[in-house]
């Protein structure tokens, strides 16, 4: 905040940390870290990522559970919008939850085995 306001801008914490939020950055030991633009702009990859994921559950027949590591269900959630997937509808985020709309069950299964491929999961799911 201090080297915003030297340089002129007007930051409050809340005020950064929704900037930090909104750009998918997540906080590490060392600092916050931001997507790479290929992150966020490779049709089909989820490199950057895959390592957050901890573990993907179907809820109901369009909805698929995201968890991440804490603080990172932003970034992936923003990756995923990004993607440009079909079976993708829209994504909401919290800190450590994505929930991902897809238009039916055939798409959500169709989204679910496809992220399996692309992810490699921390946690066995079902």
């Amino acid at each position: 905040m201090e080297l915003l306001r030297a340089e002129g801008y007007p930051a409050t914490q809340s005020s950064v940390s929704r900037d930090l939020r909104d750009l998918g950055a997540i906080r590490q030991k060392t600092g916050y870290s931001l997507p790479k633009a290929a992150e966020v702009s490779n049709g089909d990859s989820l490199l950057g990522v895959a390592e957050l994921v901890r573990d993907i559950r179907p809820a109901g027949p369009n909805l698929l559970v995201i968890m991440t590591e804490v603080g990172a269900a932003q970034r992936v959630a923003v990756t995923l919008d990004h993607i440009g997937w079909p079976e993708i509808v829209a994504t909401l985020s919290g800190d450590d939850t994505i929930f991902v709309a897809t238009e039916g069950a055939n798409q959500q299964r169709r989204l679910r085995s496809r992220l399996r491929q692309h992810l490699t999961l921390k946690k066995a799911s079902t």
